[in-house]
C-alpha cells in the first residue's frame, strides 16, 4: 500500500515505498542498533541503502516525510535532509548524516563485523585510489549535472544539460576503463565482479536516468555492450533491486 500528499503546487508525492523497496521496508521493520532515516524517492537515501544490504548490516528503515521534517529527524540531521543514521548503540543515541560520510562509517563498520567491502582490498592500495577518483567525479560533476538537466525549463538549456549529463557519464566509463587496464578492473564494471562504490553512488542517478530522465526529457543513455553489461548487472544486482520503487513512484515525485 502506498500514501501520497498533495504540496501546494498541486502535484503529489510518495511517503512510502513501493514494490521490492516496500517489501524491504516491512523486512526491516524491528529495532536495531542502526536506523535508516529514509525518503523514498531520494537518490542520497538509495545510495546508503544498497550499502546497508550488500554490506549485510542490520538495520531498521524508518520512512519519513522529508518536506514536513519530523522532530525526530532534525534531532540527527539539522537541516533536516535524508539520510541519517541513529546509532542507538550509544547512550545517549548518536547521529550521522550525509550519505558520503555515512558510506564511510558503513565501510569501516562491516570491516570489523560482516566482512565485506565496497573497496578493493587493502592490499592493493592504487585499485581502491582508482575507486576513488571514479567516486568523486560521480559526487562533483555527474550527480550535479542531472539536477541541471533535470531542472532545466528553457529548450537551450535543455539541449546543453543533456549533453553534460551523458559527458559526466562517458567520462565515468573512461575511469572505469582505466581501471580496466591497470588493475583489471573494479567494481561491477568487470565482468564477474562485486558491487563496488563507485556502482553504488551512480546507480541511484542511472536508475532515474532510465525511467525519469527518459519520460520528462527524452534522455536515451550511451549504448554498447560494455555499458549495457555493466548498467545491467548494477540494475539488477540483487541489493540494488530490493531498494527500488515502482517506475510510478519515481515519476511522480519527479513531476514536480
Amino acid at each position: 500500500m502506498t500514501t501520497s500528499t498533495t504540496m501546494d503546487t498541486g502535484k503529489s508525492y510518495h511517503k512510502q515505498a513501493t514494490g521490492a523497496a516496500f517489501d524491504t521496508v516491512q523486512r526491516h521493520a524491528t529495532d536495531q542498533d542502526i536506523t535508516l532515516f529514509a525518503g523514498c524517492f531520494c537518490p542520497f537515501v538509495q545510495r546508503v541503502w544498497v550499502a546497508l544490504e550488500y554490506l549485510g548490516i542490520p538495520y531498521k528503515v524508518y520512512e519519513v516525510d522529508p518536506y514536513k521534517k519530523p522532530q525526530e529527524l532534525l534531532e540527527l540531521s539539522p537541516k533536516g535532509l535524508v539520510p541519517a543514521l541513529r546509532l542507538d548503540n550509544y547512550s545517549p543515541p548518536r547521529a550521522l548524516n550525509e550519505s558520503t560520510v555515512i558510506l564511510e562509517y558503513l565501510e569501516d563498520l562491516a570491516s570489523m563485523s560482516t566482512k565485506r567491502s565496497l573497496l578493493p582490498p587493502l592490499s592493493d592500495p592504487y585499485a581502491r585510489a582508482l575507486v576513488r577518483l571514479q567516486s568523486d567525479h560521480v559526487n562533483r560533476t555527474l550527480v550535479p549535472a542531472f539536477y541541471r538537466y533535470l531542472q532545466a525549463q528553457d529548450p537551450d538549456a535543455q539541449i546543453a544539460g543533456g549533453r553534460e549529463f551523458l559527458d559526466a557519464i562517458e567520462t565515468l566509463v573512461g575511469l572505469f576503463e582505466r581501471a580496466e587496464r591497470e588493475v583489471g578492473g573494479t567494481g561491477l564494471w568487470k565482468e564477474g565482479g562485486e558491487l563496488g562504490l563507485a556502482d553504488v553512488l551512480v546507480g541511484p542517478w542511472l536508475l532515474r536516468a532510465t525511467n525519469v530522465l527518459k519520460h520528462y526529457r527524452g534522455l536515451e543513455l550511451p549504448r554498447g555492450p560494455k555499458f549495457d553489461g555493466w548498467l545491467n548487472r548494477l540494475l539488477e544486482h540483487p541489493a540494488f533491486k530490493r531498494t527500488c520503487s515502482t517506475e510510478e513512484l519515481y515519476l511522480d515525485s519527479y513531476e514536480r
